[in-house]
């Protein structure tokens, strides 16, 4: 009876603990969803970017498919279409509203958030997974990449999806999850091209996870290689069916880039790189530590000891790990987990010394979540190992991360509100138009007019589009008005202008002007007219 009743209190107590951890990882997921939903339509980014996206989408919903997706922010070749076909149908259920695709990628945070739980639990205990998703949930950064729609903003979760399915793979040897591995893997290349770096960790953690230089080891590897293969075809096979059509046209650009390019190649600064990348990631995204370029807009020595707390932070937390992956390395188990989590760090960060150009936190999305899954693997251990001492250490630890992302929430900043904006100044431009065709052009230091012409599309009214006089020599697409959007990051003196919506159009005259929200709009009409 005495051994009944202590099985049934093992069993009650063992629900009981299971009961309160997925309620705090319930609270930590309601936490995610607030912070990145909280208004969010007066912070979603709608600029040239956005506006394309939108206009795309807004096509293949009315019949216009398409396999070609945004073009890369580096080289002028495409991503796939995927992420578009992602957009349509929430771009559809909100009236074509752009908050719509917005909240998709709010989701997609949501479903990274409980992937880092996952990964953090089954890899270093459930305090870790917990621990790991409520610092990835309150990050500053990883909110404002996860509340606007933008390809690179849903990276994050195809590549921690990518890499936990291949650990899962491994681990129960099934080949429909190398498959499952291989699709996830074609999805994130049509979302960002530094998922390149992701397919490297990939083939790395295969070649070396069960190594043993014999053929019985060769032939697993290259079936694994080979089920994983056929995945990525699936994944992938928009962009491939585009490249077959079209004499692999966009693969030929991004094997010239990266053999030509000024922008790769291998890098004499591999040690700034790989610091610069470490300080953003433990740093700028744990700590909430600002960009270099924001430096001047703190005090000199808040931003050494913020450098400092960066570097004991990552430092620490790096050495944690490695001392657990050679203590634990002839467990076979734990070196499945420990190795995927080891090629990550190493191949992630060490592959940034081929990119000469400034890295983009952006640029670090499929690094994301690793920092976390660290720091929650180190203070978990803390809590675990050390007793009330412990206990108190990293809870004190874990108090003051929190407080610090907190302060610097992204909510506690006003909103851009710049879909607002975008849709008034387009409304406005309409009003002036008395209903006739006009030509539309743009004055901005970097920003392009796609935006507005979306929401010149929803109102039926699309702007003609002055064409090449060697396909128009008539010049029917000039119209008798141009109206023409200084953004004022450039001088607003439209005339002599040497944009080709403004040039194409001809002599002009002003005709009239107004300054109106945070722009001035200009109608020029043909000189003498």
């Amino acid at each position: 009876m005495e051994k009944v009743a202590h099985l049934i209190s093992f069993k009650t107590s063992g629900k009981s603990r299971i009961k309160k951890e997925y309620l705090i990882l319930s609270l930590i997921l309601l936490l995610g969803f607030f912070l990145r939903v909280y208004k969010i339509r007066d912070y979603i980014v709608f600029l040239g970017d956005e506006g394309r996206d939108a206009l795309v989408v807004h096509g293949i919903l009315h019949g216009d498919l398409t396999l070609l997706g945004p073009t890369s922010s580096v080289g002028g070749f495409f991503l796939g279409p995927i992420y578009y076909y992602f957009m349509a149908p929430f771009l559809l259920l909100s009236n074509y509203d752009p908050v719509g695709p917005a909240i998709m990628v709010v989701l997609f945070g949501i479903a990274t958030i409980f992937l880092v739980y996952q990964v953090g639990r089954e890899f270093f205990g459930k305090k870790a997974g917990l621990i790991s998703s409520l610092l990835y949930a309150i990050s500053p950064i990883v909110i404002v990449y996860s509340r606007s729609s933008w390809n690179p903003n849903v990276f994050p979760f195809f590549t921690i999806a990518s890499l936990y399915s291949l650990y899962k793979a491994v681990s129960k040897n099934k080949w429909w999850l190398f498959v499952l591995s291989g699709i996830l893997m074609g999805i994130n290349l049509q979302i960002h091209y530094l998922a390149t770096f992701v397919g490297a960790i990939m083939f790395f953690y295969i070649l070396f996870v069960e190594f043993k230089p014999n053929l019985s080891w060769f032939v697993n590897s290259l079936k694994r290689y080979l089920l994983m293969l056929a995945g990525f075809i699936i994944g992938f096979s928009p962009f491939i069916a585009f490249e077959l059509r079209h004499s692999f046209t966009n693969s030929l650009n991004i094997l010239h880039f990266i053999i030509n390019s000024e922008e790769t190649g291998i890098s004499g600064e591999l040690y700034r790189n790989s610091y610069n990348v470490f300080l953003r990631l433990f740093g700028g995204l744990s700590i909430s530590l600002p960009a270099p370029s924001n430096f001047k807009n703190f005090d000199p020595a808040l931003i050494q000891v913020w450098i400092i707390a960066s570097v004991i932070l990552g430092v620490s937390s790096i050495g944690f790990f490695l001392y657990l992956f050679f203590k634990e390395r002839k467990d076979s188990a734990a070196f499945k987990k420990y190795l995927l989590v080891l090629i990550w760090g190493i191949v992630g960060i060490g592959l940034f010394s081929f990119y000469q150009k400034p890295i983009y936190d952006y640029y670090l999305g499929f690094l994301y979540p690793l920092p976390f899954i660290l720091i929650g693997a180190m203070l978990s251990f803390i809590w675990n190992g050390y007793k009330k001492i412990g206990i108190a250490l990293s809870i004190f630890a874990l108090a003051v991360l929190v407080l610090v992302n907190l302060k610097f929430t992204p909510i506690a900043v006003p909103g851009n509100h710049q879909v607002d904006q975008v849709k008034m100044i387009s409304e406005f431009l309409l009003s002036k138009t008395n209903g006739k065709p006009f030509n539309l052009a743009l004055m901005s230091a970097g920003n392009s007019d796609h935006a507005y012409k979306y929401f010149f599309k929803l109102a039926g009214r699309d702007p003609t589009v002055i064409l090449n006089p060697e396909i128009d020599p008539e010049r029917n697409s000039v119209t008798s008005q141009l109206y023409v959007i200084c953004e004022k990051s450039v001088p607003c003196a439209p005339l002599g202008y040497s944009l080709w919506e403004i040039a194409g159009f001809g002599r002009a005259e002003i005709e009239d002007r107004w300054d109106y929200q945070l722009v001035e709009i200009f109608k020029l009409v043909h000189y003498g007219e």
